[in-house]
């Protein structure tokens, strides 16, 4: 079976992106989508995602984490099939599609011959619980937010997996978030659930950090709060209410890395 993708990467979170307006991609081949996310034995990404006719928006994303299974929404990858659908052409630089949690607008804002600037309209955030400290919400992705010293010194993996783990995330499984603020500046690492590692980047992650921030009374709805992830920087604004959050968009580049055709067996 040949398979024409595309390789893209937001911020250092990275997807194998696929046209499958024909239906042609067998999608519930669980070991197949593990197989071409593998660093080692494919492609190698963090999620794989495919991009599909839709009735009522320009088109559908469908996303899969690199362990094989369809998954919530992902930020980044949301940003990248935008830029994705503009390069096939089947958008200008604004548009609406359907994902997971139901219907995304976004728009380019820039654009060059492999990187775009994407502007994605997120959905409203109204529950923001406290546990143990950290700040646990809904961004598309659940998602566990904590404030440290030094996210330099953190380990990631072993503190993130414990959390992740715990008897209160375990069946359902949650994205766990560090932060630490120096001087105005907010930088932030992501252990992601499905991946079971570190990522460079999450961008559902980053909208909840940037919530968190707010939550923290350390930014404004004035400005969009700027945060520096392993693979780059992305911005956040939103709208903050008493009730919660609306109006909230993750800004931040989508580059196409390169593009090919795989053979599997």
């Amino acid at each position: 079976m040949k398979i024409e993708f595309y390789k893209y990467q937001g911020t250092g979170n990275d997807f194998v992106m696929i046209d499958n307006r024909n239906d042609q991609f067998p999608k519930n081949n669980t070991k197949l989508i593990e197989q071409l996310c593998d660093r080692k034995f494919g492609i190698g990404a963090d999620g794989l995602i495919l991009l599909e006719n839709d009735n009522s928006t320009d088109f559908r994303m469908v996303y899969y984490n690199s362990d094989g299974n369809q998954s919530s929404m992902c930020g980044n990858g949301g940003r990248c099939i935008v830029a994705f659908a503009n390069f096939l052409g089947i958008i200008g630089t604004s548009t609406r599609f359907e994902a997971i949690d139901g219907i995304h607008e976004a728009s380019i804002t820039e654009k060059n011959s492999k990187t775009s600037i994407v502007s994605l309209g997120m959905n409203d955030v109204s529950a923001v619980e406290r546990i143990n400290g950290a700040y646990v919400m809904d961004t598309g992705s659940p998602h566990y937010v904590s404030f440290c010293d030094s996210v330099k010194e953190l380990d990631l993996v072993s503190e993130g997996r414990k959390i992740r783990n715990n008897d209160m995330f375990r069946e359902s499984g949650i994205n766990v978030n560090f932060i630490a603020a120096r001087g105005g500046i907010f930088s932030m690492r992501t252990y992601e659930r499905g991946v079971e590692d570190e990522t460079f980047s999450c961008g559902t992650g980053t909208v909840a950090a940037a919530l968190a921030i707010a939550m923290e009374g350390k930014s404004n709805s004035e400005m969009p709060v700027i945060i520096h992830t392993k693979g780059g920087t992305l911005e956040v604004a939103f709208e903050k209410h008493d009730q919660g959050f609306s109006n909230i968009r993750l800004i931040g580049p989508a580059e196409m890395v390169y593009e090919g055709i795989i053979e599997t067996i």
